[in-house]
């Protein structure tokens, strides 16, 4: 299982719509995926309408209280599983501070390791912060990719969210790989033109795909449908499929 984290700490970046769509397509593409909603605010897991205080979730995983294989939940689509979220994970974060049986960094890269063999890809949508539990998920990652939008705060978050993950990867987990920067809500005209060919020359790695800018977004929020479904010839639906496809290109390349 290859595991992939959506991370940025600036909010409104498109992180969750991102994390969805990317694990819809790779189901849509016959592969195995579980969704960590790793956010207290828990879009993912409302999107999904697996949202509940009722059952166990991330929150229980990370501070044992439950194991791994009782807080997943299948989706309403083939291949795709969720491990839900709700606000349990802000105690659970300072929970882990305190537990002395494991090292604090390794709880969801430990309770990940009982489901390693049940899918292809384990796909982290991350909260817009550097919390004990976005610190676990990058432990835990094999990959990164870091979403952001173009306007004059582009770059707000995305040197620490870096430096953050270099720090674990040399600290916590050497294998950790920057996939790097994806352009989200992109639009047709000056700015975003002069902004794209910015971050071309700056110093992370960009993905070639942009996803461009389109009302159907918020739309196929609203009623839990991903893009592929909701509005399937949208430059949206179009771009995250690409998305998908360069980042298994990627991985390939990397082998």
């Amino acid at each position: 299982m290859r595991t992939i984290n959506i991370c940025n700490l600036k909010g409104g970046v498109a992180k969750t719509t991102t994390s969805i769509n990317l694990a819809c397509n790779l189901a849509e593409m016959g592969k195995r995926v579980l969704l960590v909603d790793n956010d207290k605010q828990a879009n993912s897991s409302q999107f999904f309408d697996r949202h509940s205080y009722e059952a166990p979730g991330i929150a229980e995983v990370l501070t044992g209280k439950a194991a791994i294989q009782e807080a997943v939940q299948q989706t309403e689509f083939p291949h795709l599983d969720i491990l839900p979220a709700n606000m349990n994970l802000l105690a659970a974060d300072k929970e882990i501070l305190m537990d002395e049986t494991v090292p604090q960094h390794e709880h969801l890269k430990r309770a990940l390791a009982f489901v390693d063999g049940q899918y292809d890809f384990a796909i982290i949508d991350n909260a817009p912060d550097v919390s004990m539990s976005v610190i676990n998920a990058l432990t835990a990652g094999d990959d990164y990719i870091v979403p952001v939008k173009i306007d004059r705060f582009t770059f707000d978050g995305v040197d620490i969210m870096v430096d953050t993950a270099n720090q674990v990867r040399d600290n916590y987990n050497p294998r950790l790989n920057f996939c790097g920067c994806i352009i989200t809500s992109y639009r047709f005209n000056d700015v975003n033109r002069t902004g794209a060919a910015y971050l071309a020359n700056s110093q992370y790695k960009m993905f070639q795909t942009k996803i461009h800018w389109t009302p159907k977004v918020d739309e196929a929020s609203f009623v839990g449908k991903p893009l592929r479904e909701y509005s399937p010839r949208s430059w949206a639906a179009k771009n995250y499929r690409e998305m998908a496809e360069e980042y298994l290109e990627m991985i390939q390349e990397a082998k």
